[in-house]
């Protein structure tokens, strides 16, 4: 596996700008979101972060394959 520092830069670049990307639009809406999942349970918290993990690794994987 042959990484570069910069794609990692950019990759972590990216990842705030679409995290910020609600607040800056709607920041009603994001606080709203942001209460919700304080309701949630952490084993659902817990399914959907592996979900989202898992989702990312196979989209790497296909990009970089």
């Amino acid at each position: 596996m042959n990484i570069q520092w910069a794609d990692l830069a950019a990759a972590l670049g990216l990842l705030l700008v679409i995290e910020g990307l609600l607040p800056f639009a709607s920041p009603g809406s994001s606080k709203r979101a942001m209460a919700a999942f304080s309701t949630v349970s952490d084993s659902t918290l817990r399914v959907a972060g592996v979900a989202s993990v898992a989702a990312g690794l196979l989209l790497l994987w296909l990009v970089r394959s």
